[in-house]
Formats: structure tokens, C-alpha cells, sequence
């Protein structure tokens, strides 16, 4: 099987000295069987109204009606515990053991995939969150927290919360424990979200791989836009073409291997795995 990227390419990512920064999204869980709940998957029925995900994951809609967002969310965190990480997700675990301090993954994903794969938690920025967490809305400690042991990992759509279930969804402060995740009237940040680190990852990036993103959100978009003014490699991975895609196609070190991410990240991992010491 011929080589995805250029010898020079590597040779020039190997010596960059950086860490080589990973960033994925949707597409690479897709595979997996998770639906993006953008589309219809994501309609939520409240009554006789049926709401978007956009309005569904802010925090405006979990004050007006917590029961109905926290359903919503115990669904698709049942969604997510059925699927199972896919060669994509096993590569970049592998590609994580070789490199070590090398790599870096940032991922807009919720679904905590890449850790079960067996990344390293320490170099991975969940800066979406994780919908297997949650946090006190008063802000008790630990900020963040697995969901409690009473939440069952299975949750058809229709189930409604019983007392049970809503005792167990509140901190022993007494006030509602919310999903860790970023909703779409929140910002990012560095403690809960690691914005800072992910913008230090993509200034000091030798290569930029994104995988699977069409672009919707800031924080990808400055990622993509710091290495790309920096000159540095940026290497898009996807079934289609995308902000990004384009993005690398006018850059000098940019190139776009179009593809599912299970058929083109473990033989782009399998490469990449000799950049992690530089050359003498």
C-alpha cells in the first residue's frame, strides 16, 4: 500500500519538534454507529413540540425544564456506551503508547471513545466535554465526576425519571448536578474545557491532523488557523470536502486524504509512528 504522505512531509513533521496534534469529530464515532444528533436522530419530543439539538444542549433549556434535558442526555449517553471504538480510535491509542509526549488529541467529541480506546487521559482535551460526567451547577468539588452509579447505562427514549433517578442527579449540596458538557449558549475555558491548552498544542504543533470535522465551532476553526499562518503541516482527513479541507489545499504543507477515518487513520498513524524521535 503506497505511502499517504511524502517522505519530505514526514521527514519536515518528524523534525518539527512539536507535538503532533490530532483533532477529531463526529466523523471518526460515526463509524462506530453514533448518530451527529444534529439530524433527525437529535429531535426531542416535549409535549406536543418537537426541539433541535440546538435548543435542547443550552443551558437556558436545562433551567427551564431539567427532567426533559437530562433524558435527552441519558439517551444519547446510552447511545454512546453501545458503540465501541472503531480502528480509527484504536490507531490513535496506538499512535499515543509510540509517541508518548509527542501526541496530542483534541477532540469535540462527547462520546469518551478515545479513552476507552486507550489513550492516555492526560494528553487528551475532551473540549466539549464528556457525556459520562457531570458537574454540581453550584460548582461543588470535584468539579468534574463520573455520573452516579445509580444512572443506568441504558436509557431508552422514551423512559421518563423517576425519584430515584432524580435523587441520584443531585449533588449532597442538594442542588442539580448538570451534564459536563459545553452547551451551546456556554464558552469555552480552560478549567473545564482546556481552551488554553488546546490553542498552545496548535502554536507549538509540528502537524495538525484533523479528522472527521466539518468546522462548525471556534475553537477548531483558530486551531486550524494558527497552524495554517504558522506554515505548519495540516493534514484533513474526510469522506467529503470541508472548511478545512480547502483550507489545506491552499497551504504549502497542507494535503487532504479523502476517506472514511477507519480506512485512512491507521495507515496515516502507522506513518506517522516513525516521527517521534528526530533526526540525526
Amino acid at each position: 500500500m503506497p505511502d499517504l504522505l511524502s517522505a519530505d512531509l514526514v521527514g519536515r513533521i518528524r523534525d518539527g519538534g512539536g507535538p503532533i496534534v490530532f483533532l477529531t469529530g463526529a466523523g471518526i464515532s460515526a463509524e462506530s454507529g453514533i448518530p451527529t444528533f444534529r439530524g433527525p436522530e437529535g429531535y426531542w419530543r416535549v409535549g406536543s413540540r418537537h426541539y433541535q439539538p440546538t435548543e435542547m444542549a443550552t443551558a437556558t433549556a436545562f433551567a427551564a425544564m431539567p427532567d426533559e434535558v437530562w433524558r435527552w442526555y441519558l439517551f444519547r449517553r446510552a447511545v454512546c456506551r453501545a458503540a465501541v471504538p472503531n480502528a480509527a480510535h484504536r490507531a490513535l491509542a496506538e499512535l499515543d503508547r509510540g509517541l508518548g509526549e509527542r501526541f496530542r488529541l483534541v477532540t469535540q467529541n462527547v462520546d469518551g471513545l478515545h479513552l476507552r480506546a486507550g489513550n492516555d487521559p492526560a494528553r487528551v482535551y475532551q473540549i466539549h466535554g464528556n457525556i459520562d460526567l457531570c458537574r454540581c451547577m453550584r460548582g461543588c468539588a470535584p468539579a468534574v465526576r463520573p455520573l452516579p452509579d445509580a444512572i443506568p447505562a441504558a436509557w431508552s427514549k422514551d423512559r421518563p425519571l423517576d425519584d430515584t433517578v432524580r435523587a441520584a442527579l443531585r449533588c449532597a449540596c442538594g442542588d442539580r448536578l448538570r451534564p459536563h458538557v459545553l452547551w451551546f449558549d456556554e464558552s469555552y475555558d480552560e478549567p473545564l474545557y482546556r481552551y488554553i491548552s488546546t490553542l498552545r498544542a496548535a502554536q507549538a504543533a509540528a502537524a495538525l491532523v484533523v479528522v472527521g470535522t466539518s468546522g462548525a465551532t471556534t475553537l477548531p476553526s483558530r486551531m486550524c488557523d494558527v497552524v495554517a499562518a504558522r506554515g505548519a503541516p495540516l493534514i484533513v482527513v474526510d469522506v467529503e470536502p470541508t472548511v478545512f479541507s480547502e483550507r489545506a489545499r491552499s497551504t504549502p504543507a497542507g494535503q487532504f486524504l479523502r476517506g472514511t477515518a477507519a480506512s485512512v487513520v491507521p495507515q496515516l498513524a502507522r506513518q506517522l509512528s516513525g516521527a517521534g524521535r528526530p533526526s540525526r
